[in-house]
C-alpha cells in the first residue's frame, strides 16, 4: 500500500494509520532527512525477524533506533557526557546517527556484541511525526539499490517492496544521501562514516 502524506505538514489521520501499521508487527517503508528506509517497532520481535529478512541481513548486523526528542535519546543510551550531550542539542534533530552504549530498555534483539546502539533524530516531519504517535522509537535501515546508489523515489521503492512490507509512505521524492555516524560509546568522538551531516563542530570543541 502506497500512502501519499505531506512532508512539510503530515497529515494527523495519515500519521495515524501508519502507527497503527508499526502497532501491528508491521513493517514500513518511509523518508527521513537522508534517505528512505525500512522501520518496525523496536518492541515487535516479529516485525524486527522481517525486517532483517527484507534487508538480507545479519540480525547481528547493528541497525538504528529513531528517536523524536531529547527524551528518548536519553532514555535509550547511557554514559552521556554533559559536554557530549550540550553539543548533540545544538546539532539535533539533523542528519547524524550517534552511536552510544545502549540502556537496559533496548531490545537484546537490537544490540551490537559491544552493547551499543546508533540513534537518529531525523530533521523530517514525516519520521517526527511517526515516532511521536507511536510513542516509543522505531527500528530504521536504509534502503540501497546498490553499494553506491540509495534509493529516492517511493513509487519505484512500492514498486520493488510492496509485496514484503505492509505500508509504504510517499513523502515526495528527495536527495539520498546517508547519514554521518559518529562513535562517541568509547568517550572521543570517532567518524565511523562521513555523510549529510558536517563533522567541522567536531574540531571546534
Amino acid at each position: 500500500m502506497l500512502l501519499s502524506i505531506n512532508p512539510f505538514n503530515p497529515q494527523p489521520l495519515h500519521i495515524q494509520q501508519v502507527v497503527e501499521v508499526l502497532k501491528n508487527d508491521g513493517v514500513i517503508i518511509y523518508p527521513t532527512d537522508t534517505v528512505y528506509g525500512l522501520g518496525c517497532s523496536i518492541f515487535s520481535k516479529k516485525a524486527m525477524k522481517r525486517l532483517h529478512q527484507i534487508k538480507k541481513v545479519n540480525h547481528k548486523k547493528p541497525l538504528t533506533i529513531i528517536c523524536a526528542n531529547q527524551t528518548e535519546v536519553q532514555e535509550y543510551t547511557q554514559g552521556i557526557p554533559t559536554s557530549i550531550f550540550k553539543l548533540l542539542r545544538r546539532k539535533l534533530p539533523g542528519p547524524y546517527t550517534f552511536v552510544f552504549k545502549a540502556s537496559k530498555i533496548v531490545p537484546k534483539m537490537m544490540l551490537t556484541p559491544r552493547s551499543t546502539v546508533g540513534m537518529r533524530w531525523p530533521e523530517h516531519p514525516i519520521a517526527n511525526e511517526i515516532v511521536t504517535y507511536l510513542g516509543y522509537p522505531i527500528l530504521s535501515s536504509s534502503l540501497r539499490m546498490s553499494e553506491e546508489e540509495l534509493h529516492d523515489d517511493p513509487y519505484e521503492l512500492h514498486e520493488k517492496y510492496k509485496k514484503q512490507v505492509d505500508l509504504i509512505v510517499d513523502g515526495g521524492t528527495i536527495f539520498a544521501e546517508h547519514s554521518t555516524i559518529i562513535d562517541f560509546s568509547q568517550g572521543d568522538a570517532e567518524i565511523i562514516r562521513l555523510g549529510k551531516g558536517p563533522v567541522d563542530w567536531l574540531e571546534e570543541e
